[in-house]
Parts: C-alpha cells; structure tokens; sequence
C-alpha cells in the first residue's frame, strides 16, 4: 500500500508542476505555448529517446527519458483538462479499463468469471473494439505516421488475423524473389521511369517485412540492429585508416574493404 501512495503522491507532484507551468499568470511561456500539433514532434523524439536508452542498456537514462515520455502525456491530459475534454485520471482509467477487457483471462468479469486463455484473442478483443467504434476494417485506426516498416508489419498482422495470408515460408520468399526481379528490371530499361521504380522499391521492402514477420521477427528491429552494426563497424574502419596515417577521403575502396573484412575477422575470432 505504501508503494501505491507513494505513486499518488509522486504523480501529484508531476500534475501540480504541470498545471503551475501552464499558469496563465505565473507559468513558463514556452509551456503557455503549446497545444497538441505543437507538441506531437516532441512526443516522437521522447519516445526513440527512450528505445536508444533500452538499447544501450543505459537504465539510468532509461528512467529520465520515462520521466520525459510521461511528462508529454501529463502535456496533453492539461491541455485536455483546459478545454474540457479529459484529464490525467481519465487517461487511466481508460487504459486501465482496456487492459481488463482485453485480459479476459486474468480479470473476472462483472459476475466474477474468469475466461480461458484462447489463441488470436487479443486481436479477436480489438476487433470488437473497432467494431463497437464504427471501425468494421481490420485497417482502421492503424496510424498514418507510424515509421513505414512498422506500420508495413501491422498491416500484415492485420490481415493474418482474417486469414489474408500465406501459410508457409516458401511463398513468402519466393514473392521476396519476385520483387527483386521487379525491381532490376525497371532499373535497367534504358529510360528509368522513376517512380515505376520507387513503386517497385516499395513493393521489395514490403515483401522483406513479410518475410521478417513469418519468421517471427519485427523488421523494424531488425533494420535497426543492422544500422547500428554497420555503424560501429564503420568507425571500426576508420579507426584502421586513420592508423595507417590517412583519412578516409584519403583511402582507397580497396583500403576501406581490406579494413573492414579486418574489423568482420575480429567479429568472428571475439
């Protein structure tokens, strides 16, 4: 119980600080300033702030970028609470009615029964939920911002869940195979139609995420170990040029490989 009252009393703090930074009279006029647009940048950069500190494993500045990301849903419950909408407790017990509705398995319900875990229902639940919102397509209320290999991935899960999906590997390739045909072969007619080959560029990357999700895996993840690799690896290279007393404008492409097969070798032997 001391844990919960300790929340309370933490959480009023956050909400009282709010609430005197938006103080008409004596607030800060940066704060003053903000509405929801002016505010949704700001929600973005928090929120990959806080996936850069889980990825490093930095658990100290995992619990300040938290404390960044909540205070742009405290933003936005004061914004709400202003014009009349919502406010702060609102918020959860939304959430928090959700969950319970969504964990049918672990929250009785209103006559105290308890249901039994059964595959697919979670999306079963959020179908209902479109559903008594006047959103009957598996494609409704997907977010139009969210990053393209992300929402490529959701779209897929989405169909899957009606059955609009393949259900072995082998297609799932052969259609990577086939985009990549695709592709090449816009890429070498002798007038490129330009958007033609975005259009198939597209179509190959969409596939690649296809394939990703039938393997279990999430492509955006994935894409985002792979960059963070080839940049350490990178500044593996450069370490090596620089060694040998060059710049990298300096070096080679036979340099810069023979560098980083060096760099991949010592992958390999650590």
């Amino acid at each position: 119980m001391s844990d919960i009252v300790n929340a309370s009393s933490s959480q009023q703090r956050l909400l009282g600080i709010m609430t005197r930074l938006r103080d008409p009279r004596g607030g800060c006029p940066w704060d003053r300033r903000q509405t929801f647009d002016t505010l949704a940048p700001y929600t973005l950069e928090e929120t990959y702030e806080v996936l850069d500190a889980i990825a490093r494993g930095d658990y100290d500045d995992l619990r300040s970028e938290l404390g960044d990301l909540l205070f742009q849903v405290v933003f936005y419950a004061e914004l709400a609470r202003e014009q009349g909408l919502f406010d702060f407790d609102d918020i959860c017990d939304a959430i928090s009615d959700k969950l319970e509705h969504r964990h049918p398995h672990v929250f009785p319900d209103a006559e105290g029964k308890i249901s039994a875990a059964r595959p697919g229902q979670w999306e079963n639940l959020k179908a209902q939920e479109r559903a008594e919102k006047a959103r009957t397509s598996p494609m409704d209320d997907i977010p139009d911002n969210l990053p393209a290999l992300m929402k490529a991935q959701k779209i897929q899960q989405r169909c899957a869940a009606v059955g609009f999906d393949w259900t072995s590997l082998g297609p799932v390739v052969d259609k990577v195979h086939e985009e990549i045909e695709e592709v090449m072969y816009e890429a070498r007619q002798a007038v490129v139609d330009e958007d033609k080959l975005e259009e198939e560029l597209g179509d190959l990357l969409f596939a690649t995420v296809n394939l990703a999700r039938h393997l279990g895996k999430k492509a955006e993840t994935a894409l985002q170990k792979a960059n963070r690799k080839f940049e350490w690896r990178f500044r593996q290279v450069e370490a090596i040029i620089l060694a040998q007393g060059l710049t990298l404008q300096q070096a080679s492409l036979t340099q810069m490989e023979a560098a980083w097969q060096q760099v991949k070798k010592q992958e390999s032997a650590g």
